[in-house]
């Protein structure tokens, strides 16, 4: 399988990059549930399933493969926050894409990307969503598919900020896809 390897670390001035470790499991996990439980204590549905204990994205076998990114402030121990970025479509965005669109072996899925709410408002969110698509080299891809909720007009509007295009809805979830930049082999 392609790796994903990481180009420049620094996400901005105070924040660093790291590809999570079977070690950053329970803190990868906790910030992913607490973003959850504040999802649903603003009334968002979105996540919910993770509540329920669903793991739909298999965070232990993601961090294994190496498709978790954490996220922290130098000299800090606490996680400023996460991203999963897979190689292959999972049976949830087959579901959204369609198989063929899906199945096509060029995109990396991002899922559950995450701030801790100490971070919130201050931009890194839009610092790590640049990072995702200028800090690492992905072997073998063109471009990242994401989803979020339809109804969530903030996220959707924050997406569409970060460049990425709107490319429908499906099941109640937007999808969008961006093209990455192209890289020039020395």
């Amino acid at each position: 399988m392609e790796s994903l390897k990481i180009m420049n670390p620094s996400v901005n001035d105070d924040i660093y990059a790291f590809k999570a470790g079977s070690e950053d499991e329970a803190a990868v996990r906790e910030l992913i549930m607490a973003t959850a439980r504040w999802l649903n204590s603003m009334g968002s549905t979105q996540w919910g399933g993770l509540l329920q204990g669903e793991d739909s994205h298999n965070l232990a076998g993601a961090i294994a493969r190496g498709e978790v990114f954490a996220f922290r402030k130098a000299g800090e121990k606490e996680l400023a926050g996460s991203v999963i970025l897979q190689q292959q479509p999972s049976d949830w965005d087959r579901k959204l894409w369609g198989e063929a669109e899906a199945g096509k072996g060029s995109a990396v899925f991002l899922h559950r990307l995450v701030v801790n709410r100490q971070y919130s408002g201050k931009g890194l969110g839009s610092d790590m969503m640049a990072w995702v698509e200028q800090g690492i080299q992905y072997s073998g891809k063109d471009r990242i598919k994401l989803d979020c909720i339809a109804n969530n007009e903030k996220l959707n509007r924050f997406y569409k900020q970060c460049g990425y295009t709107y490319k429908g809805e499906a099941s109640g979830w937007s999808i969008y896809e961006k093209l990455l930049p192209e890289v020039s082999v020395h």
